[in-house]
């Protein structure tokens, strides 16, 4: 898995975006977390503009809390893996579609979770793919299952 804080280069015709994942959560008392959420960036490479998709986890919105494996969220027994550049290529699409402007001169936070439905259609296994392995849903964290990555063919 990856551990690098390092943008990631993910290449859109004749541009070139970079992206991270990371994980933030308020903490309270000193020790008890809260409001842990997932967050994936994206700009373009040489501007100024960022867009950020904030993942809140709430009532039947998972994020990992600990439990799970680091940028993954679900919702209703459908799940992104935000790791994977297919998946942030999915995101940019949709944001893209939407009107972000990645020449825009600031940063844009954004509810990821407006993305996520349709995001998570377009990114459902097809035939000849591997599906990633899901965890149980019949609990609100992610247990001990894995969530492995999407093979297209």
């Amino acid at each position: 898995m990856r551990r690098s804080r390092k943008a990631r280069r993910l290449v859109v015709g004749d541009e070139t975006y970079l992206w991270t994942v990371r994980h933030a959560h308020d903490v309270e008392d000193g020790y008890h977390y809260r409001d842990c959420r997932e967050i994936l960036t994206l700009r373009r490479h040489g501007a100024h503009g960022r867009l950020l998709l904030v993942f809140l986890g709430g009532e039947g919105r998972l994020v990992p809390d600990g439990y799970g494996p680091s940028g993954v969220v679900g919702t209703g027994g459908h799940w992104l893996n935000l790791n994977e550049p297919g998946t942030a290529r999915a995101l940019l699409d949709e944001a893209v579609a939407r009107g972000w402007d990645a020449a825009g001169p600031a940063a844009v936070e954004v509810d990821g979770w407006a993305y996520f439905t349709p995001v998570a259609a377009r990114r459902e296994p097809r035939d000849g793919c591997v599906p990633p392995s899901a965890p149980d849903e019949s609990t609100e964290r992610f247990g001990e299952a894995s969530v492995g990555a999407v093979v297209l063919p």
